[in-house]
């Protein structure tokens, strides 16, 4: 049974072919100064000679590709082995596939769900199940096959987000032949939605001067302290690094322990306060909380020099020092997000060695890896040799692009990131969705070069974070075990940035005094979870074993949020209730001028 035969909807009236060709000459003219730009982008000297230089191996993978086929050869009957198994699935996959051509039931259907391949014809057509069952069955080989080579791990690892990164691009949905919904589209707009997708690929060239920047929402539905990033607050303290905002009591009495975020500044800090209903820092206002929330600069060349120790000490010891001029209090609740995570635990083992711990009443760390050694796939983009290419872009620059930085994070999720917005911007012709949270993803946030060198060779490459008096902080040698402030660890399930067994190992470190808890979904969904949605679920254990594995086999799992949850933790460090904080001066109105500056 045919598309048309099934829905009515499905059969459409070509449109006249010289339209077609009208909207294609019109697409083409309107493209005329953007490709003769990109052109003369090309001939210039300085181009040729940064073309001449790009780097066709930014994963350092060919010496463990070598090395792969070095093994293959040793081992010529295990390999023949594993072919012989994949011609055997070919076969499997042909007697399966005939019988469904001649009318026959699909039963070699994939075991796991695949999004992509969501369109009906994926398993109702003969056709499209042969090539979506081939390509399955082509991925699953190769994976198969580097999991039997005897190599490094990290050789292994290498090679399989590689192998993921080819495979992903070649999907037969990145394709309008071979892709359903494509086709459907096509017939049904008569060829206007690839007209529509050239203009768009054409508008996201202009936009890249002459590089590909994907659009992945619609960046003019936007726009902060308006719509996004508009909990009510005011910056009453700033410097180089940092505006400190103190949002407005939303509840005639506060806790009397003042509350701190430390978001990364890898990002922006409004994904904390994303939009009415769906941010952490309103929520935690109508709690009944002072919260007071750092937004970090977006540096320039001119900040370069500013170290990993300045963000500790324009960043958190001076939040800590206003916070007490305003309310009188010197202890203060903190909460770090992921990198803000890191810098807080650093900071509080200083203030431990300065015998000023009391400063930090309560921490919680929210996806923060503190040992490094099992960071996910980031590792495979900091070996030495990588890390030096780093920094010679750094030292050229004075920072690193923070749109090197959102390219790195695309690829490790490329069909979510990249690839889904190909099909549906450029083959589909369709613009992206409104969506707050990939409008914060995509506004980009630079690294100053001296802070980047000593993060990225420090802690993650040599992960000197977790040894005792191996890093210096303002002259004083820190040891993160020392620290016995209560704590409170927020992971995530789905994380691929800061892994929850690996963010479960930096919690161990910190004493006995450790909470830990798990929420379902990614490194932003599973925190930025309102709930008001009552979406996901967490799982708790109040027991901290050495096996996280075991840990997870005692946790109780819970629906919705974990915002109560940690509520509910939180409560023994608030203190009593005292009346409301109001600002007392305001330099501007929140958001403020530092989130706003933009690459």
């Amino acid at each position: 049974m045919t598309n048309a035969q099934k829905d009515d909807d499905h059969t459409f009236k070509m449109p006249a072919p010289a339209e077609v060709g009208q909207a294609i000459m019109d697409a083409y003219e309107k493209a005329q100064p953007l490709l003769e730009q990109y052109l003369s982008k090309l001939s210039n000297p300085e181009t040729i000679k940064e073309l001449s230089s790009v780097n066709f191996d930014p994963l350092n993978v060919q010496q463990s590709y070598i090395d792969f086929v070095d093994k293959v050869i040793q081992e010529p009957d295990k390999f023949m082995e594993i072919q012989a198994g994949y011609m055997k699935d070919w076969m499997n996959l042909w007697q399966d596939s005939l019988s469904q051509f001649m009318g026959g039931a699909q039963d070699n259907a994939p075991q796991d769900y695949d999004r992509r391949f969501k369109a009906e014809e994926w398993n109702e057509s003969a056709v499209f199940n042969f090539i979506k069952q081939s390509y399955l069955l082509t991925c699953k080989h190769i994976e198969t096959t580097l999991d039997s080579v005897e190599i490094s791990e990290e050789q292994k690892k290498k090679l399989k987000f590689q192998s993921k990164l080819f495979s992903d691009a070649l999907s037969p949905t990145n394709f309008a032949m071979t892709n359903p919904d494509v086709l459907n589209e096509t017939v049904k707009t008569g060829g206007q939605n690839l007209v529509k997708g050239f203009e768009n690929l054409l508008n996201d060239l202009g936009r890249g001067n002459g590089g590909l920047n994907i659009s992945t929402t619609n960046y003019d539905a936007f726009e902060l302290g308006k719509n996004i990033a508009v909990t009510k607050g005011s910056v009453v303290c700033q410097n180089d690094l940092m505006q400190l905002i103190q949002y407005a009591p939303k509840t005639d009495k506060t806790f009397k322990t003042p509350l701190l975020i430390i978001p990364p500044w890898i990002n922006k800090y409004y994904i904390l306060d994303l939009r009415e209903g769906n941010s952490l820092v309103e929520w935690l206002v109508e709690q009944g909380h002072t919260v007071f929330m750092i937004s970090w600069v977006n540096p320039d060349a001119e900040l370069a020099q500013k170290k990993f120790e300045d963000y500790m000490q324009s960043g958190i010891l001076d939040a800590l020092l206003h916070i007490e001029q305003t309310t009188g209090e010197t202890e203060c609740n903190a909460i770090g997000y992921c990198l803000g995570g890191t810098l807080l635990t650093s900071t509080m083992a200083y203030l431990t060695k300065k015998n000023q711990s009391n400063r930090i009443k309560s921490a919680t760390f929210l996806t923060t890896l503190l040992d490094f050694e099992h960071a996910g796939d980031m590792k495979l983009f900091l070996d030495d040799t990588q890390l030096d290419k780093i920094d010679k872009m750094m030292e050229k620059h004075g920072v690193l692009d923070g749109k090197e930085l959102q390219q790195t994070f695309s690829l490790m999720r490329a069909n979510d990131l990249i690839w889904s917005f190909v099909v549906n911007n450029y083959l589909m012709g369709r613009e992206p969705f409104p969506f707050d949270l990939l409008y914060w993803n995509d506004d980009s946030t630079n690294m100053p070069a001296a802070m980047q060198h000593y993060y990225l060779r420090n802690m993650y490459r040599d992960n000197k974070l977790i040894e005792a008096d191996s890093l210096q902080m303002l002259g004083e040698n820190i040891d993160i075990r020392n620290i016995n402030t209560p704590c409170h660890f927020i992971s995530t399930k789905e994380d691929h940035i800061a892994p929850w067994k690996a963010t479960y190992a930096g919690a161990k470190i910190l004493g006995d005094n450790v909470t830990f808890t798990l929420a379902a979904s990614g490194h932003i969904a599973g925190v930025v979870n309102s709930p008001v949605k009552n979406k996901y679920c967490y799982w708790v254990n109040d027991t901290i074993v050495n096996d996280e594995d075991k840990w997870f086999e005692g946790a109780k799992q819970h629906e919705g949020s974990w915002w109560p949850e940690w509520q509910r933790w939180a409560n023994a460090y608030t203190g009593e209730k005292v009346e409301a904080r109001k600002v007392k001066k305001e330099l501007e109105p929140a958001p403020g001028s530092y989130v706003k500056k933009r690459i």
